[in-house]
């Protein structure tokens, strides 16, 4: 089997055998078909199915069994159609399922017995959600971005950090440190050497996701500007996974709430503990899990489910991945 998990920042391709052992595996760039295009993000998956096929007797020249595909953008029914046909097209496998990436985050987070119910939020480089309850329903949101109502993910902290900097540092905006520590963490002396960098692509664009971090860092000496960023990311993710489990009837069912994605699993105290006290307070059956396991883990066991692959394959294949 072919397991693929591509997310905005980085993808992961293993080959697993039907017994639950990782024969091969490779890591690329992000998958972004709403910038390159469906067709050029599928096609940058080749070179890495093709080094992990190379482990097979024949060097990869046949389909294997299955392609499970999670895939970042894969948000719409309509997307979903369309990333399916192409990557049947390449040949890799001889069926192939195409889902968004947060349901590999909610397998992986899900146990291997039984009917999989939960719900999971992804806080990465963007965030989403996606529940699953008794006989297959689900609850999803598109997650386009703010045009879909959503709030968060790394790439926005640092936006809503150098938003809030820029105000304090002209007086239109409430004191905070982050107009200090923003410009200082790229070596420059104040938020007009920062602003002026960034518009003139002295920095480039894609290294503003890097200021989340220090946006955590403030907040923990207790910026209440910062913290304020803080808090209502954590009110979102609740939001998300709330909303889910109220859609799904599971408000008051004992399932698990999974969480992932690289803003999650820095397991940034003053986030993580607010999401727990709102959960608690909303949700309070709900389990709330963190998963620091790479979620191709995910895509690899909703293969095995799909072939009905024993038990022990899941152990084996969960083994490899989490020790």
């Amino acid at each position: 089997m072919l397991a693929i998990d591509a997310g905005n920042s980085k993808t992961d391709v293993a080959l697993v055998g039907t017994d639950g052992r990782v024969l091969g595996s490779a890591r690329g760039g992000g998958f972004q078909p709403p910038v390159v295009g469906a067709e050029r993000a599928v096609a940058e998956l080749a070179p890495l199915v093709a080094a992990v096929l190379s482990a097979l007797p024949d060097g990869g020249r046949g389909p294997v069994r299955h392609v499970s595909a999670c895939l970042a953008n894969a948000d719409l029914p309509v997307e979903e159609q369309l990333l399916t046909e192409l990557l049947q097209a390449r040949g890799w496998g001889r069926t192939v399922t195409v889902a968004n990436d947060t349901f590999a985050l909610l397998r992986a987070g899900l146990g291997d017995r039984g009917e999989p119910v939960g719900v999971a939020v992804v806080c990465g480089a963007g965030i989403n959600c996606v529940g699953l309850a008794p006989g297959g329903r689900t609850a999803r949101f598109p997650a386009i971005g703010r045009l879909s109502g959503d709030w968060g993910g790394g790439g926005f902290l640092a936006e809503e950090a150098l938003w809030w900097a820029a105000r304090a540092a002209d007086g239109r905006g409430e004191p905070t440190a982050l107009a200090r520590a923003l410009p200082e963490y790229f070596g420059l002396p104040d938020m007009d050497a920062l602003i002026e960098a960034l518009h003139l692509a002295r920095i480039r664009p894609g290294r503003r996701h890097e200021l989340a971090p220090v946006l955590f860092r403030v907040a923990a000496a207790g910026d209440p500007v910062a913290r304020a960023v803080v808090h209502r990311q954590a009110e979102e993710v609740v939001t998300l996974a709330g909303t889910a489990l109220a859609r799904l009837g599971l408000l008051d069912t004992p399932v698990p709430v999974v969480l992932g994605g690289g803003v999650l699993t820095a397991r940034h105290p003053l986030l993580e503990d607010r999401i727990r006290e709102l959960l608690a307070e909303r949700a309070p059956r709900a389990e709330l899990r963190l998963v620091a396991a790479p979620p191709v883990l995910g895509a690899a066991l909703l293969a095995l489910d799909r072939l009905a692959a024993p038990e022990s394959a899941h152990r084996a294949l969960r083994a490899h991945y989490t020790g």
